[in-house]
């Protein structure tokens, strides 16, 4: 087996919340309880949805709360190059998409289809003469080898199509941009990352992100998808949902944010921390206790 690599991958659209606090503390403890390496990458490729400083507040509040990198951070803005590269390899099953969100979904309801986010595959054999191209997909097969299954190290066994619950999925984006699905799957494969541990809200991107690391002949890590933390309406704690700082210059970050967190990943401490060094070691000998014994799906890889 591969030595343990994980990696926290925050996008900086403002300051971490408690929701993004509990998935950093969750790949940091795993990491550790794994004597493994823990890596800090920022997925800032939506310039549009960046905040300006917020990637220095990201690394601040995180070094408060006692999580220390093992290498270099990087950030994705820098790493253009390798997402162009591995759309070049992609080039057999990548083809350019015309087509808006509005006319995808127009298109669903007049091909009598329910879901009108999934792609129809209107551009699939080429775009109309005058019309410009928008973004570039990822053309996804039929039939059997579009059924993608993996095993989740909490969810355990999960299994999608990705032609009839996806569709060809976007790699460039028609603003420029490249899309997550893509620079994830590059920076985790270049980052050598073995265990991906993060928010059951990306548990459906999983199926698409191993269709790309097998198209790529990378490496699929090992995944681990936790509960998301919800505000008081049920929705998931984000900027959208008006999700607040949990690092507001307090100087008691242990019982303000690091053991409301691990009370929201139901650790069981031996006993109260009274300083950050100690909760760390406290919440990785209490992450052991619940991943590596509970009914043997989480034993240390």
């Amino acid at each position: 087996m591969l030595p343990y690599r994980g990696r926290f991958a925050p996008s900086p659209t403002g300051p971490l919340h408690m929701g993004s606090l509990v998935a950093a503390m969750a790949s940091y403890l795993d990491a550790r309880a794994h004597a493994g390496i823990w890596l800090l990458r920022i997925e800032d490729l939506d310039f549009e949805r960046s905040v300006k400083g917020a990637d220095r507040e990201i690394i601040q509040s995180l070094q408060r709360c006692g999580m220390q990198w093992d290498e270099e951070i990087i950030w994705q803005s820098a790493r253009t190059i390798h997402y162009q590269d591995a759309l070049d390899k992609l080039k057999p099953w990548v083809f350019p998409c015309a087509c808006s969100r509005k006319e995808i979904a127009d298109s669903r309801v007049r091909m009598g289809l329910s879901n009108a986010q999934i792609y129809p595959g209107t551009c699939r054999n080429g775009i109309q003469n005058g019309v410009t191209a928008k973004a570039f997909r990822l053309r996804v097969p039929d039939g059997k080898a579009s059924e993608i299954h993996f095993h989740d190290r909490l969810l355990g066994f999960q299994w999608q199509d990705l032609s009839a619950e996806v569709g060809d999925f976007v790699l460039k984006r028609a603003d420029g941009f490249w899309a997550y699905q893509l620079g994830v799957v590059v920076d985790d494969a270049e980052q050598r990352i073995t265990h991906i541990v993060r928010g059951s809200d990306l548990l459906d991107s999983t199926a698409r992100q191993i269709y790309l690391q097998s198209l790529l002949g990378y490496s699929t890590p090992f995944y681990l998808h936790i509960p998301v933390v919800n505000n008081a309406d049920g929705e998931k704690l984000s900027k959208q949902t008006g999700a607040l700082a949990f690092d507001k210059g307090s100087k008691d970050l242990l019982n303000d944010a690091l053991c409301p967190a691990a009370e929201f990943l139901n650790l069981r401490l031996s006993t109260k921390p009274t300083s950050i060094t100690q909760f760390w070691e406290y919440a990785t000998d209490a992450w052991k206790q619940k991943f590596f014994t509970d009914q043997g799906q989480s034993r240390p890889q």
